[in-house]
């Protein structure tokens, strides 16, 4: 997730203050990573500077004086763009994973184990997730099925890599 496109989108639905955006952002966006405040006022700064939004006059509140900011045509044309185009299809060619199987069996070390290990704690982040899947709000099952079903396919491929170590190491110890 880009975090200037995402505030764009927020903008377009509305204006809104620095505030706003940041609990909004972290509301169907941050799970697990909120964005930091000044993250949020420096991003709107940039966007600013390169016309995709443009800040009102201060307004009084509670606290200090709030901005209230805008996206111009400029940044309404650039998240449309951003929207209607596909993100890359992955899979990666060259994975963590991958990296670290492949050098476990040039190191001499137990790749198997590493694995092991890792399936664990992929099967850990399910039940995890299974639980959000449960008890929480459709944003957060949705999210939580995007996750489970990466899970899966790591998993997967952790079982066929699991069989097929034995040639794997033949071929990258050559």
């Amino acid at each position: 997730m880009t975090v200037p496109l995402a505030l764009l989108g927020l903008l377009e639905r509305e204006s809104s203050h620095g505030y706003d955006l940041k609990r909004d952002y972290d509301t169907y966006f941050g799970r697990g990573k909120p964005l930091l405040i000044g993250q949020v006022y420096s991003t709107l700064g940039r966007l600013a500077r390169d016309g995709k939004v443009v800040v009102g006059p201060a307004e009084p509140g509670a606290g200090p004086d709030r901005k209230r900011y805008v996206i111009t045509e400029k940044g309404a044309t650039e998240l449309e763009a951003w929207l209607t185009e596909p993100i890359e299809a992955e899979p990666h060619l060259q994975t963590v994973l991958f990296t670290k199987v492949v050098l476990a069996l040039m190191l001499g070390r137990d790749a198997e184990a590493y694995l092991d290990v890792q399936r664990a704690a992929h099967l850990q982040r399910m039940r995890e997730l299974a639980e959000i899947k449960r008890a929480g709000p459709l944003v957060d099952k949705l999210l939580a099925d995007h996750g489970m079903f990466h899970l899966e396919a790591d998993l997967r491929w952790i079982e066929i890599t699991s069989a097929r170590l034995g040639a794997l190491a033949a071929e990258v110890l050559g």
